[in-house]
């Protein structure tokens, strides 16, 4: 099962921090994979450090901003992450 959706009665539903990707990619008109890659490649480490960088920087309310960084975290669970 793809991480971040869950199965039930044969039909799938995404839970999560995805499940805030349609409403990000709605109010700020990137892709999301923009956003992603962002984080990603942001030289900041803690967490709470880079959602304040997308709220003041890009204007991201916080709850985008954490949903964000707390799916581009999860991709690297070996990682120790940062608060």
């Amino acid at each position: 099962m793809p991480e971040g959706k869950a199965f039930t009665d044969g039909t799938e539903k995404v839970k999560g921090p995805a499940s805030y990707f349609p409403s990000i990619e709605r109010a700020y008109g990137r892709p999301i994979e923009e956003w992603l890659d962002l984080v990603r490649t942001s030289p900041l480490e803690k967490h709470m450090e880079i959602v304040n960088w997308l709220k003041s920087e890009h204007g991201l309310e916080h709850g985008h901003a954490n949903a964000i960084v707390g799916y581009v975290r999860a991709e690297s669970p070996s990682e120790t992450p940062t608060e």
